[in-house]
Formats: C-alpha cells, sequence, structure tokens
C-alpha cells in the first residue's frame, strides 16, 4: 500500500478484482471441464497463472491500475484448476476415500494462505523488496504445469460410481438442476458466508494487529505480524481441515446428515472466538492470536465437507459446472467484496481521523460484520442438513440407472454376437461359439 500510495479501500480493491475475475471465469472453465480434457484445461491455466503473477511484479509504482489488471488476470488461471481439480478427485474415489482425498487437496486452502504470509514476508525481508515474492510463486507453478503433463491422471467422468455412459446435458438444463437442488444450493450460500468471513481475515487480519500493537505502545511492523498471522493460519487450517472432515466420516455411518451439521457448528462456534479475539486484541496481542487460531480453525470445518457434499448431491456430468456456479455465488457475494467492504466501513467510520487509536477501532468495528455473517452461514448449512438424504438419493438414482442401462447394453450387444454364431447345419445341430448344441 505504501509503494503504489493507497488507501483501505483502494488495498482492498486488489482482492476484489482478482476474485471477481476468478468468479466470472469460473463458469467458463466449469462448462469446458464437463465436456473436454480436463488435463489440457488445468496445464494451460496454471501456466497462465504463473505468467501473469510474475508479470505483476515488475509493474512500476506509477501504474497502480496495470498491477490491478495482472491481479485480475491471475484470477483467470486460478479459476481452471480450483473448479476442475475436485471432479477429478471424485472420480478416482469413492465414500470415505474421497473425503480422506479432498482433504489433502483442501489443505491448500489456509496452508496456501498462511505459506504466502510466511514466504511473502520472508522473502521480502531477505530481498529487501515486496516484489521479490511474487516471483518465488510462479517457479511453483511451472512445477506443477510438468506434474499435470506428466503424471496425473484424467479418468472417464463418474468412473468411480459406474456413471460413465451418461451424457452431459445443456448447460442451460444443467444450472435449471442445480438451481433446482436444495443442499447444493443451501450449502453454497453457506459456504458463501465462509468466504466472506475468510476474505476479510486474511486481508485485513495482520493490519488490525498491528494496529492493536501500536495502540498498547508497542512496536512491530507489518512483515513480522504477517509472519506470525501465516503460521497461525496454516496450523488452523490443517487441523480445522481434518477436524472437519474427520468428523464428518465418523458420524456420517451413524447420522446421514453429519456434513452439514458439522459445518454448521464450525461456523457458529468460531463467530465468539474472532468476536472475543477483536476485542481483546488491544489488551494482550498474544490472547488475540490465540482466540483467532481457535476461530479459524473451526471456520476451516467446511472447506472439505462442502466439496464433498458437492460430488454427492450433484451428478458426475454437471460437477464441473456446480463447482464453477459454488465459485461464482461464494466469490461474488463473498470475498470479493468482503475486503472493500471492511476497507470501506473502516474508512467511513474513521472520518478521516489518522490517530493509531482511531485507525484501531475503526477496523475493529468493521471487522464485526464477519461474526453476523458467520452466524447466517451457520443457519444456511442447518437447513441443508434438512435436505441432504433425499437429493443425495435423487443423485444416487441418476447413476445407478445409467449403470443398469450401460450393462444391459452390453448384454443385449452379447446376444446378438450370440445369434450370428448360431447356423443351420442341416442335421438339426448348431454351434454356437464354435461348440455343437442340440435343440430342446
Amino acid at each position: 500500500m505504501t509503494y503504489y500510495g493507497i488507501e483501505n479501500s483502494e488495498g482492498g480493491l486488489l482482492q476484489t478484482v482478482f476474485v471477481c475475475s476468478y468468479m466470472v471465469f469460473a463458469p467458463i472453465f466449469g462448462y469446458l471441464g464437463d465436456r473436454y480434457s480436463r488435463k489440457a484445461i488445468m496445464a494451460v491455466g496454471v501456466l497462465f497463472w504463473s505468467v501473469t503473477t510474475l508479470t505483476g511484479s515488475f509493474v512500476p509504482a506509477s501504474h497502480f491500475s496495470v498491477f490491478l489488471l495482472c491481479r485480475g488476470l491471475v484470477g483467470i488461471g486460478e479459476a481452471s484448476y480450483s473448479t476442475i481439480a475436485p471432479t477429478i478427485i471424485a472420480d478416482l474415489f469413492l465414500a470415505s476415500d474421497r473425503t480422506t482425498m479432498l482433504t489433502v487437496f483442501y489443505f491448500a486452502i489456509p496452508v496456501g494462505s498462511g505459506l504466502g504470509y510466511i514466504v511473502g514476508s520472508s522473502v521480502a525481508t531477505l530481498m529487501g523488496s515486496w516484489h521479490w515474492a511474487l516471483r518465488v510463486t510462479p517457479v511453483m507453478g511451472a512445477v506443477c504445469v510438468v506434474l499435470v503433463l506428466l503424471v496425473m491422471k484424467d479418468p472417464p467422468r463418474g468412473a468411480s460410481e459406474g456413471g460413465e455412459k451418461l451424457k452431459p446435458t445443456d448447460w442451460i438444463v444443467d444450472i435449471i438442476e442445480l438451481l433446482r437442488n436444495r443442499s447444493f444450493m443451501w450449502s453454497t450460500i453457506g459456504v458463501t458466508c465462509v468466504a466472506f468471513v475468510a476474505g476479510a481475515l486474511s486481508w485485513w487480519g495482520p493490519t488490525f494487529l498491528l494496529n492493536s500493537i501500536y495502540v498498547q505502545g508497542m512496536t512491530g511492523t507489518l512483515a513480522g505480524v504477517s509472519l506470525v498471522f501465516g503460521v497461525i493460519t496454516v496450523i488452523a487450517g490443517i487441523l480445522g481441515v481434518a477436524s472437519g472432515s474427520g468428523s464428518s466420516t465418523y458420524l456420517k455411518k451413524k447420522y446421514p446428515r453429519a456434513d452439514p451439521l458439522v459445518c454448521a457448528f464450525g461456523m457458529i462456534c468460531s463467530m465468539p472466538f474472532l468476536f472475543v479475539g477483536a476485542v481483546l486484541s488491544k489488551y494482550n496481542t498474544v490472547s488475540a492470536y490465540v482466540l483467532i487460531f481457535f476461530g479459524e480453525t473451526l471456520l476451516c470445518f467446511t472447506w472439505a465437507v462442502v466439496a464433498d457434499i458437492l460430488l454427492y448431491v450433484v451428478i458426475p456430468t454437471r460437477r464441473a459446472t456446480a463447482a464453477a456456479f459454488q465459485i461464482l455465488v461464494s466469490h461474488a457475494l463473498g470475498d470479493a467484496g468482503s475486503p472493500y467492504i471492511i476497507g470501506a466501513v473502516s474508512d467511513a467510520i474513521a472520518l478521516g481521523r489518522t490517530s493509531v487509536l482511531a485507525k484501531y477501532h475503526s477496523l475493529e468495528y468493521a471487522l464485526f460484520i464477519t461474526c453476523f455473517v458467520n452466524v447466517i452461514g451457520g443457519f444456511c448449512f442447518l437447513v441443508t442438513a434438512w435436505y441432504i438424504v433425499e437429493d443425495k438419493a435423487a443423485a444416487d438414482k441418476v447413476i445407478k440407472e445409467a449403470h443398469c442401462e450401460e450393462l444391459a447394453e452390453i448384454k443385449l450387444k452379447s446376444n446378438d454376437v450370440q445369434e450370428i454364431t448360431m447356423i443351420d447345419l442341416g442335421n438339426g445341430q448348431f454351434p454356437i461359439n464354435g461348440e455343437p448344441q442340440r435343440p430342446i
């Protein structure tokens, strides 16, 4: 922010532009992912992401608008693989194995976010410029491109469930069916609330905690606070994703509605920790770190579980579109706007005052918005629990019918071949598959 000479609202706009491009292009990749080579789409997307990230690191201070553009282009690359990757996992694994693999995959959200703070602040300090933080990740992206092309498998859609014969329907039909899927829609609204809170915390958390340190009369740096906040986010993410998916896997054996109930528990219970952590931050920063850690851990209960819900209430040939739709809605109403909203509300509360105390309280009151959003998200997951069993059964029925049709088709072809091999020899015998048989 200092480099480009921008204020809080403009700083939040960086995240908003990124997420806006991400969510706008997600439906495009969702449509492509249900119909074309997912491996090729992911490889091109990751490569594009790496190039645009690297390009942004060379934008001079006088061209903030160009940096905004580069940030937006990064979102396009990210939309390609985040939309498609879960559907490949769904086609490779089933039941509890799928949940486990989704847990590993969704470690990337909190761990990647946390490592962003850690690596970014460390590299910036080491090299003396924040630009170098943007020059490290493209190297990792290049490695990912090679792994996607040489190692990753792209199985037939629905392979793990016997739904390979399902045919893609028109995009309009897909959207209409998704809108009718109550579990999918309510869980989408719930994860939108998760994205709103996570986006606001990841963007403004370090700044808020740094202000709390200044209010206490102590000294600190944004790089130092970001490093600690990043470590907290990584550990909370690992524990939260693992605890959420582990709890749902265990409870689902007896309670088929366990998945959305686990998400509701995480959302509602994280709220008091985040609220009290913000209030106590001006008295003791360590206690704030601890409370935020527990709040983020509970918030991360939802990531893998929500993805699992989507995959078993939506049929295989519609899953990439469903994932894209969920990305569009959750980011459009979630973390695309939350950093900017929190920044704008903070600026409005400050009323131009620039004292340390004014900056602290204005951002504190603005962040209280996330507490209300947490409760709303918890309610949405409770509603999802009401419909989840019925919607899962409907998706399973479609897959089973397609599998039965495939078996019937195979049997029919087998009978046709058998009839062709039966030739009258004139002595009352017919060779069937080369063996003489006497008709009864």
